[in-house]
């Protein structure tokens, strides 16, 4: 499959393929400029000397499509070209040399985000001179230089790739002001994928058996907002930082606090932070980040906002593709194969709603994977997964397609009896068994289990909260 396809060249056209010149494999021109077609081939590029308005030109797919020729008319014309040969394509357009606004228009009704290098150049100026600039990066470095010691990095429990990734590239911009720092976490890493990125990329994080908190002067929390749920803080413990995407459920406390629930994934935050601040990213963190924002917005088909594709294609100019596949591909292990059959033999479909118990399970980090797979059902829009192990019921809830808001309805069947969070299109939970696990002979444990779990989750059903507003509310933050 073709990943990049450039139509129409010119400066603007030619600094992209700069840019991207090392993965130029995946990258097929199409100009009928001779100069320009000249150039290209010279570094390498694949290219068509043909028409870029002409889609019978095209090769047979396209992921990202870059539109980039000086004269407007034809970026108009083969941007439309494009979108009509490429419905799922991305597509970014350059919008030429002295554009109408009827031109200008045209291109931003067919492109994904179009492109004017002499707004870019304005906007750069803007942040040189400190006018219309986003204040918070500052802040947080200024934070950062006001430690005197060292800072933790606090994951949530269980991390995913973007908490991953969000706390290595905290670290690496604490780092930046002379500040150590220390990523960690708490329970452990599951996943397949989660441990082949971690041990493909090299990823470097201590756990909260390793640690002592007495050593460190500040604490910053990446993809999630409150001390002591779901992390191994006390509850309510100071914090000075906070960096999430999730909508928060209550008071969230500290002298920085940035949660953005109109955002996809939480790397897209720090890898704006990284851009604003200048700091390069490197191949491991930058792979980790756009892996992150891949993941969490399983591959932009879910809760995603237009900075997280800038942070994308920001991040693509640094990232391991070849290491991507390798970390997207994990061999799957028989405990997830045998939770997937569980769940499917034991779903209970109301309406469009499939809920799941699949009894003792040996990886809880499964749940999450036959959530996302009952979710590729027929006419099904939320499937909730749910399990236990070692004292603690677990569940992972997905969405798609719906208003219904699964993080919510997660806290309010089961918060009351545990913890749970999330935002409206993927949520989890954690409930101590406590006297559940005393049963009688003539029962089993799973099917008290099941009862106890499903008659909350379909009781809260009945009355789901729908996506919350793109705003957080209104907390206090000291």
């Amino acid at each position: 499959m073709t990943r990049r396809l450039l139509l129409g060249c010119s400066a603007v056209g030619n600094a992209f393929v700069e840019r991207t010149r090392e993965e130029a494999g995946e990258l097929v021109a199409i100009t009928d400029d001779a100069g320009w077609a000249s150039t290209l081939r010279d570094r390498n590029v694949a290219t068509v000397e043909a028409d870029p308005t002409d889609a019978s030109a095209y090769p047979d797919s396209a992921a990202v499509v870059f539109v980039a020729s000086d004269d407007p008319e034809r970026n108009v014309a083969a941007a439309r070209a494009a979108r009509r040969r490429y419905p799922d394509a991305m597509i970014v357009a350059h919008v030429g040399t002295d554009p109408s606004a009827a031109q200008q228009s045209a291109l931003e009704s067919v492109a994904d985000r179009v492109v004017d290098p002499a707004e870019a150049v304005a906007s750069r100026v803007c942040e040189a001179t400190g006018a219309d600039v986003d204040e918070r990066p500052a802040r947080l470095l200024a934070i950062l230089r006001d430690l005197a010691g060292p800072l933790l990095v606090v994951a949530h429990d269980n991390p995913d790739p973007d908490a991953l990734a969000s706390a290595i590239g905290l670290a690496r911009i604490a780092e930046t002001v002379g500040v150590p720092a220390d990523p960690c976490y708490g329970g452990e890493i599951a996943h397949q994928e989660n441990r082949a990125m971690v041990n493909v990329l090299d990823i470097r994080l201590r756990t909260f058996d390793e640690i002592d908190l007495d050593d460190y002067d500040g604490i910053a929390l990446v993809d999630h907002s409150r001390a002591g749920i779901n992390d191994g803080l006390p509850e309510e413990y100071p914090v000075d930082i906070v960096v999430d995407h999730h909508p928060p459920r209550g008071p969230v406390a500290g002298s920085f606090v940035d949660i953005r629930p109109a955002i996809g994934a939480t790397s897209t935050l720090i890898e704006e932070y990284l851009s604003r601040l200048g700091v390069e990213p490197g191949r491991e963190l930058a792979t980790a980040l756009l892996y992150g924002i891949r993941i969490d917005t399983k591959d932009f088909t879910r809760s995603t906002a237009i900075p997280d594709f800038e942070a994308a294609a920001s991040l693509s100019a640094h990232a391991d593709e070849s290491v991507l596949k390798r970390v997207e591909s994990p061999s799957l292990s028989p405990e997830t194969l045998r939770v997937l059959a569980v769940a499917i033999e034991n779903r209970d479909v109301r309406g469009n709603t499939v809920a799941s118990g699949v009894g003792e399970i040996a990886d809880r980090d499964a749940l999450a994977q036959a959530a996302d797979r009952l979710l590729e059902l027929d006419g099904v829009t939320v499937t909730f997964v749910y399990g236990y192990a070692d004292g603690v019921i677990y569940g992972s809830a997905r969405a798609r397609g719906t208003d219904l808001d699964v993080g919510e309805l997660l806290r309010d069947a089961l918060d009351p009896v545990g913890s749970a969070g999330g935002h409206a299109a993927m949520a989890g939970a954690q409930v101590p068994l406590g006297i559940l696990e005393e049963v009688s002979e003539s029962e089993s444990l799973a099917d008290v289990v099941e009862t106890f779990v499903a008659e909350r989750f379909f009781e809260a059903l009945a009355d789901a909260p729908s996506t919350p507003p793109a705003t957080p509310p209104e907390f206090p933050t000291e």
